[in-house]
Formats: C-alpha cells, structure tokens, sequence
C-alpha cells in the first residue's frame, strides 16, 4: 500500500550516468544533487532476489486464453482464478500466519480496492441511517482518511483516531498489524460492543516479523505488493469468514472493475508458487528460501539505518523485542517496510529531510506529530545506501531548514 504523489528521481537506470560522473571524478556531487524518494513504498528491494529466480516465474498466456469474464461461475467470487485460490491457500499454510479455513477467498485489485469493499459490504450490512464511522489507532495507514472520505459516502466516512473515538452508535475499525507506519503489533483498541473490525495483515510476512500465530478473524487482508514485492502487479485477497460479507465485497468489485485481470491472477499464482517452493526442504539447488532471503536483506538494512543514527542525536529509531517465529523456528526481531524515524522535539523531520532532498512522509499524515516522518526501507540497494550516505552528513538544523 503506497502514495503516488511524489515522481521518483532515482531509478536503476541512473547507474550510467553516475558511472560517467565517476570517470570524470563529480560522482560525490552528483549524488548530493539527486532527490531521493522515500515517500512512497515501492518494494524494489525485491527485484535482487527476483533476478536471482530468473524464467522459472515466466508464465506465458495464449491469445486465446483467458477471455471470458468468468474464471469459476460455481465460486463465489466468480472471477478468482482456481489457481491463485490453490496457491494464497498453500502459502498461507506454509507460512502458519492465516486460517484459510473456513474462510472466503476474495481476490481484488491490490489491498486498496479490497478496503473500499469490505467498508462497503459491512456498511450495507449494517443498514444504518447515517454514515458509519471507520477509525484506526495513531499513528495509523496514512491512505485511511483519503480512501474513506475520497467518495463521499452516503455508507461511511472517517472517524479519527481510534484512541479517542468514544461514539455509541456502530464504528469500523482498521486493525494493521504489523502496523503502518511504525511496525508495531497491533489489537483492536475501541471497546464499543457495536464495532467490527477489518484486520490489515500487509506486512504479516517472515521478513518483516515473528509469525507468532496463525491469524483468525472476521476480514484479513493481504497483498502481493508486500508479501513478495511485485507491486506492479496490482494484486490483493480477503480471507472472510461471513457469506453475506464476502458475496457483498464481490459485488463491490463486480460494479467496480469487473472483476480483476486474469492475466495479473496468473501471474501472481505462479509467484506464490514459487515461493511456497523455495521454503520446502526439497527445494531446487538453485532456488534459495524466499523469507530467508528477504529477511536477511531487511535484517542487514535495519542494522545499517541503527549505525547511521547511533552517534547521531538528531534521530532516533524504535527498537523491537525479540520474539519467537513459529515459521522460522527461531527467535528473531521485527524489521518493518517502513522506519518511523523521529526527530527532536519541536523539528519538522519532513521538512529537515526535504532541505537534504530526501523525500519522507510527515508524520502528520498518520495522526501523529511534525517530528516523525515514514521511510520506506525497500528502496534500490543503490538508493538505499545513498539515503544513508546523506543521512550521516545531516548533524543540525540550519536556518535555511527550518523556514522550509
């Protein structure tokens, strides 16, 4: 789940230019001239590991396939095709972190379309009068208030944070866990007997955290985006335990797109397949451990970013427990696609950044204060390192900063 609205400056295809800058020894300058982007959570990250894959997630479609509107007329969600089903459900039981059973499967265009429908379907569900309140804790995924409010509904709008919601009438809550913007693990904090919740598992993956448990609730939500890093691809699922509900998010899908590419379901089946391959004991030789993998390159970047700020009194990062992963079977810390960085008191962390062209997200866009930004920690390994490079430069705040 990301923003859009700022353009990436640095691409892999800077590569060239910087190579050419070296030969003419300006490449130290030339990379304190780059904007970097760290706004948004583009997981390019990924594209290492994929490479490393090669043609085995090649998937290669017919001209004549695919074109019906229907995948599976007798599923309730019509248009899923059986072989993503096949594989969300074989990875998720690789992984220990969801029941699927029992569960509908709703596959939609990535995690955000799946969010519009579940508030719709409990919505119309619900039937009241006037428009229901949707909250989250602080801080919480900065696209909530903008999904929610963006169309006006009759059906919902936005509630604020869920700490200080204290309303009689029916609410819904968004439970993110491991939570966006600052990685922790979260429960439902309204304790109104009138709520229901809608359970946001984006992150709820090996490389990010501990699989404590496997996940079972009403609604979860997951995406492809973040599990496996093809954002591209535009790809998300439900697992809902209520008939009523899941037909209602079909349908809100349905009048919405018209159900979702198949040419996308595809593909994503065969990622998952292959992913759900790496992790088994008799793997391919040349096909290492997905979780493993990106856990390592998430676990070698944290260690980084915490180096860069150690001396630094300027910022600081959370630190985690450790706790025990069923999946793994071993102890491990939390590792979050995004750092919560914090300023000192009474600095604008987003503005001081820009002021070193590194974009971030405000810490006001989540519910919480200026002296807080969000950092996207699955940037290129070139991009990542030239965050870090600048970072360590940024030891005051001048005055040119602190007008920005």
């Amino acid at each position: 789940m990301c923003g859009t609205e700022q353009a990436v400056v640095i691409r892999s295809s800077n590569a060239s230019s910087v190579a050419e800058k070296k030969e003419n020894g300006s490449v130290e300058n030339h990379a304190f001239e780059e904007i970097i982007n760290l706004d948004h959570g583009d997981p390019t990250m990924y594209e290492s590991y994929w490479k490393k894959v090669g043609s085995k997630c090649t998937v290669t479609i017919p001209a004549y396939q695919s074109l019906s509107y229907f995948a599976n007329a007798k599923n309730l969600c019509w248009f899923l095709e059986p072989k993503l089903e096949e594989e969300i459900k074989m990875l998720h039981n690789v992984v220990g972190n969801a029941i699927v059973q029992d569960h509908y499967i709703v596959v939609g265009t990535g995690s955000s379309q799946l969010i519009m429908a579940a508030l719709y379907a409990l919505c119309d569900s619900l039937n009241e009068p006037n428009p229901i309140s949707v909250v989250s804790a602080a801080p919480y995924y900065s696209s909530y208030p903008e999904v929610t409010d963006f169309l006006r509904s009759r059906l919902f709008k936005w509630g604020g944070d869920a700490r200080s919601f204290d309303e009689d009438g029916p609410y819904i809550e968004m439970v993110t866990s491991p939570n966006n913007p600052d990685g922790v693990i979260r429960v439902p904090v309204v304790k109104g007997a009138k709520g229901v919740l809608v359970h946001d598992f984006a992150y709820y993956w090996p490389q990010y955290t501990a699989i404590t448990s496997p996940a079972d609730h009403d609604i979860m939500l997951f995406t492809v985006s973040k599990c496996t890093g093809h954002a591209g691809s535009r790809i998300g699922w439900a697992l809902v335990r209520d008939e009523n509900v899941a037909k209602k998010m079909v349908k809100f899908i349905e009048l919405n797109t018209i159900g979702v590419s198949k040419e996308a379901q595809l593909r994503a089946a065969k990622i998952l397949e292959v992913i759900s391959a790496s992790c088994q004991r008799f793997k391919p030789r040349d096909l290492k451990n997905f979780f493993e993998y990106t856990h390592n390159l998430m676990a070698e970047r944290w260690k980084k970013l915490r180096d860069s700020v150690k001396s630094n009194k300027l910022f600081y990062v959370p630190k985690f427990p450790l706790q025990y992963c069923h999946f793994t079977r071993d102890f491990t810390e939390t590792y979050p696609a995004f750092a919560w960085l914090k300023c000192k008191e009474g600095i604008d962390c987003e503005k001081l950044l820009r002021g070193h062209k590194i974009l971030t997200r405000s810490g006001r866009r989540f519910g919480s204060d200026q002296e807080y930004v969000r950092i996207s920690m699955l940037a290129r390994d070139e991009e990542f390192d030239l965050f870090l490079q600048r970072l360590s430069t940024i030891h005051g705040v001048s005055n040119r900063n602190s007008e920005l």
